[in-house]
């Protein structure tokens, strides 16, 4: 059993079982939604636990409180082989300051840096919207697009506003019925979510690469670390005034590391 968590309850999900349908052709993977931000995992991980809380028991205690069940098949993660974990940089988190964010950040990843272990932590800069963050693909200006802090107060406006050419997901990510199952409208476009899905890993490895000064075109898994990804983001955009991010989705980013160039 393979564990996914994410951080939200609705798009995460989606696009996920997207990725299910397109890429894996076993069904192991056991989907569990945080319904909270990286920083308040961070504090039930060392307020509550003092930093030695085992993962799966955190989560489980934390979906319990709000009724939520779909851990109950496991207690620990010893019973689960692999764990992943999807969550936003929230570069516009004001509750936080920018300096303590980023350092739960960084203690999250060297915490969260072996998927058969603690488990593997994905950064979505600045949030999973950044999906969307395209012109028709391929982008060729990709590399390009950063967003400050202040935008990311809005995200989902700016998305909109910035990068009109899909108006929605649906380019990327299939429609689910009532119980949460893909629901295939054609042929078509299964074929065409699957070409683009292709575009989109490219792009966003390509773009680690840039960003990480990495001049291959197929970067080892160490080259585009989430680690390096981060180090690069704080030294080259975060750091700076204006305080920007460079934009970078993380699925396609684990998709390279789990199947490597055959995506």
């Amino acid at each position: 059993m393979k564990l996914f968590i994410f951080e939200g309850k609705k798009r995460e999900p989606r696009i996920f079982k997207t990725i299910q349908w397109l890429y894996f052709t076993e069904n192991d993977q056991l989907i569990f939604s945080f319904c909270n931000n990286i920083h308040n995992l961070y504090k039930e991980l060392h307020d509550v636990f003092e930093g030695d809380g085992d993962i799966v028991s955190v989560l489980r205690e934390s979906a319990l409180l709000r009724d939520d069940h779909s851990l109950d098949e496991i207690t620990t993660s010893s019973d689960v082989s692999e764990i992943y974990l999807f969550f936003d940089y929230d570069f516009q988190e004001k509750t936080v300051d920018l300096d303590v964010m980023n350092q739960h950040v960084k203690d999250m990843l060297a915490f969260f840096n072996d998927e058969t272990d603690n488990g593997k932590l994905f950064i979505n800069y600045p949030m999973v919207e950044s999906l969307r963050c395209t012109n028709e693909l391929q982008d060729a200006d990709y590399n390009s697009y950063v967003v400050t802090r202040k935008e990311c107060c809005d995200f989902k406006n700016y998305v909109t506003k910035k990068f009109p050419f899909y108006k929605n997901l649906d380019f990327a990510v299939f429609q689910l019925d009532q119980d949460g199952n893909i629901k295939i409208q054609s042929l078509e476009s299964e074929a065409k979510i699957r070409i683009n899905w292709t575009l989109i890993n490219a792009q966003n490895v390509a773009k680690a690469s840039f960003l990480c000064d990495i001049n291959e075109k197929a970067p080892t898994i160490e080259d585009i670390s989430q680690k390096e990804i981060f180090e690069h983001q704080l030294s080259k955009y975060v750091s700076n005034e204006p305080s920007e991010v460079s934009i970078l989705n993380s699925f396609p980013l684990f998709l390279y590391e789990y199947f490597g160039e055959s995506v």
